[in-house]
């Protein structure tokens, strides 16, 4: 019997790891599930956690976390409680100058003049109001998990143990920024937006425990932030297996090519899979692709859609739900990844567990996740248009190689990237950091019989089947 399982009391109920359940604090500064993989990870993880026999109280920022209703008796173990900003961002009034009524402390005056001048506050800001929260609630949590904010205020004491999530080293999207930056006012730009990076790496140097997705993200969180190796532990996170999986009945539509871009940013390298779509389409006049993300009104995306005449050729969709975007992924002929970095990508393992082949970049981790050419998927250089456009060729024209590919995508990942896994490989970090820390600040197990302090209301979790606001809008 485990120390933490002999404190537990013979009444108690175990974790499915046979240790004492653990009260966890899941911090995240922007939580909105449609606008990133941050917010996918918090949702996913947390009610993996809470299947495991946790409690899991998610504090988040503007856009809110969306989290799954659960039944079976685990509703009580999942919540989810508003730390808010001045949301400055928010839609449809982005960049909006607060009215005077609406500050309530130094820290929303620093928020605004961040963003007046340029930079991002959100990192700082929320991890400042953190530890506030955190602080006048001392005793209620075992461990307390960052999800990459990496702000001064996270450092110290934020009474119990500290586990953070590092994706990957924002740096990395930084510096492709600058490179796509034509003059000095737009690279001046860049640079400014960016300045919390300078806080993220000082912060990331002292934390204790560093978790992150794939062994790419690793060597770049050493070579980037700083961070000493023997901090930095791979915790692989997944699909949702049960709703991405294969459905004979949905139809697959010719020439249908899908692929996933939240944002109209260099990093994600869809500018390079139009120009490959206008190629393709001289020996496959029926592709077509569709874009889950919002359709850019400028930019690189823009230009070069009207530059092939592709305006008929490329649809971009949003505001769509989970069962509709699975459907989707379904209904093509290729799933791509034309991204020119990923510390992870959930795209490609949310197209690999439908079943749909997949044509992705080596960029980052992708290779991680997709796995080796021509046996889980087919893989191309990043950034190279011919190459993505012989890959597409290649699948639209040989259906055997699609259903090869498309069963060989599901086995990997059903094998290794799931969100149970992920959970359980967390756990892991969370009890080590909890020994380490050898019962300090109140991370210790708790005796049997000792009750936690009364948690803070907390909002309700929200029916994620329910219609909700774009995927690709913050």
């Amino acid at each position: 019997m485990t120390a933490e399982a002999s404190q537990a009391g013979p009444g108690q109920a175990l974790a499915a790891d046979g240790g004492r359940p653990l009260d966890i604090a899941l911090l995240t500064y922007k939580g909105n599930p449609f606008c990133g993989g941050q917010g996918v990870y918090v949702r996913h993880l947390s009610r993996e956690l809470v299947r495991l026999g946790h409690r899991v109280e998610v504090i988040g920022s503007q856009p809110y976390p969306v989290l799954d209703v659960l039944g079976d008796g685990h509703s009580d173990r999942l919540s989810l409680t508003e730390l808010p900003s001045l949301d400055l961002y928010r839609q449809p009034d982005p960049f909006r100058t607060p009215r005077r009524e609406e500050y309530r402390d130094w820290i929303d005056a620093l928020e605004v003049a961040t963003m007046w001048t340029g930079g991002f506050p959100e990192p700082l800001t929320f991890s400042l109001r953190a530890r506030r929260h955190l602080r006048a609630r001392r005793g209620e949590f075992d461990v307390v998990h960052d999800n990459q904010t990496l702000g001064y205020g996270l450092l110290g004491d934020v009474g119990a143990p500290l586990v953070t999530t590092i994706h990957h080293p924002i740096t990395v999207d930084r510096q492709l920024e600058l490179d796509a930056a034509e003059g000095w006012r737009r690279r001046y730009s860049v640079r400014r937006w960016y300045a919390f990076t300078r806080m993220q790496k000082r912060v990331a140097r002292r934390l204790p425990s560093v978790l992150t997705v794939s062994g790419t993200s690793r060597q770049e969180i050493v070579d980037h932030l700083g961070v000493r190796e023997d901090r930095v532990h791979v915790v692989h996170i997944g699909a949702d297996t049960d709703l991405f999986a294969p459905d004979p009945s949905v139809p697959v539509i010719p020439g249908r090519i899908v692929t996933t871009s939240s944002a109209d940013v260099p990093l994600k390298g869809l500018v390079f899979l139009v120009e490959a779509l206008a190629k393709v389409r001289t020996e496959h006049p029926d592709a077509h692709l569709v874009v889950v993300g919002k359709r850019p009104q400028e930019g690189p995306v823009a230009q070069a859609v009207e530059r092939y005449g592709l305006e008929g050729a490329v649809e971009f969709v949003k505001g769509i739900s989970d069962a509709e975007l699975v459907d989707l992924v379904r209904s093509a002929e290729v799933a791509c990844v034309p991204s020119l970095y990923e510390g992870f990508s959930l795209p490609a393992a949310e197209a690999m567990a439908t079943g749909t082949p997949l044509l992705a970049t080596t960029g980052g981790a992708i290779p991680e996740v997709a796995g080796r050419d021509g046996e889980t998927c087919l893989a191309v250089p990043p950034g190279d248009a011919g190459a993505l456009a012989a890959g597409l060729s290649r699948l639209l024209g040989d259906p055997d190689l699609r259903a090869r590919l498309g069963a060989a995508g599901r086995e990997r990942v059903l094998e290794r990237f799931t969100w149970a896994r992920a959970a359980e490989g967390t756990v892991a970090r969370y009890r080590e950091a909890i020994e380490r820390a050898g019962g300090a600040q109140g991370g210790g197990p708790r005796p049997a019989g000792v009750p936690t302090a009364p948690r803070t209301t907390a909002s309700p979790v929200v029916d994620v089947e329910s219609d909700r606001e774009s995927r690709a809008t913050c």
